[in-house]
């Protein structure tokens, strides 16, 4: 199984463009000692043919151009891209979907929560089922594996469990319609398990972690996981003012109860930060906060990196 990771940043990206922290600043001023950064997207294939995606960023149009492997193959319309698996509603993962509404069929695979969200609640996604079968929804459940077929129906060899990571829906989605949907739908990290034995973590929203999730995340080979915030109360000591990083539905990497401490003990994952705000220290490669999550065995995601499992 391959795995491309062709964005790597929380919301809003890096530099954010309403931003102006000593991160944003220093980039912009070119005296920043790290990288350009587009918001969290991943795709994976096991054939190097069909093709599927994490979620879906406001990014995604730009990120499939930077990705040559999924530029149309043949004809005047096409394009590898099979699916979608979507691991919430929240915006930063499902804006991207309306750049594929093109009457290009694809499927999409996510919880009857979030589908009743998106397709029910939201007239503007509309757009992606004008004709019929345009997009297939396939219902994702919790604890249960998925194969994902390919667009034509064949087998693609990747299976998908979702665990369930949380029980917050977006701010956008009313307290009436949230009251009425299942709140183990709400937020899931996936499993992708491929016909050749690679198994991929992916988490980019974490808000705790506890044992059940030590478990699993001990039986893959490389973990993506919520890099998002490096303190508690980064945004408050940046901006003044706001919420915590828990309050936001993120576990922090630092801290006694953070990332770095809670998962220092698995031993075998590759062990990556992805979804990294545009105020997170680590992002400085010259910077203390960088070198200790380097010390730790822990690598913060580029833009363009790719893993074979």
């Amino acid at each position: 199984m391959r795995v491309e990771i062709l964005g790597s940043a929380a919301g809003g990206g890096f530099p954010q463009w309403n931003c102006n922290c000593r991160n944003c600043q220093s980039l912009r001023a070119g005296t920043f000692q790290g990288k350009a950064r587009t918001q969290t997207q991943v795709a994976l294939t096991n054939d190097n043919q069909h093709w599927f995606l994490l979620n879906a960023s406001p990014d995604l149009r730009l990120q499939i151009e930077a990705t040559p492997s999924l530029h149309p193959c043949s004809g005047l319309r096409d394009s590898p891209i099979s699916g979608v698996v979507l691991t919430s509603a929240d915006i930063d993962q499902v804006a991207g979907l309306l750049s594929l509404r093109e009457l290009q069929p694809f499927h999409i695979y996510c919880t009857p929560s979030l589908r009743r969200i998106l397709r029910q609640d939201n007239s503007v996604f509309a757009m992606l089922n004008r004709i019929s079968n345009q997009v297939v929804w396939t219902d994702i459940h919790p604890s249960q594996s998925l194969a994902l077929p390919t667009i034509d129906g064949t087998e693609s060899g990747i299976c998908c469990s979702g665990i369930c990571l949380g029980s917050h829906y977006p701010a956008y989605v009313s307290p009436k319609r949230s009251a009425e949907l299942k709140p183990e739908e709400a937020l899931l990290g996936l499993v992708l398990k491929s016909s050749t034995g690679g198994r991929l973590a992916y988490m980019p929203a974490v808000p705790a972690i506890d044992e059940p999730l030590l478990e699993c995340l001990e039986t893959v080979d490389v973990l993506l996981f919520d890099g998002t915030f490096w303190s508690d109360d980064e945004l408050i000591r940046v901006q003044g003012s706001g919420a915590t990083a828990r309050d936001m539905g993120h576990v922090p990497v630092s801290g006694p109860d953070g990332s770095l401490r809670k998962l220092a003990g698995l031993h075998r994952p590759r062990k990556v930060f992805v979804h990294v705000n545009n105020t997170n220290p680590m992002l400085d490669e010259s910077c203390p906060e960088y070198r200790e999550v380097c010390a730790a065995g822990w690598e913060v995601a580029e833009d363009g990196w790719s893993f074979d499992l």
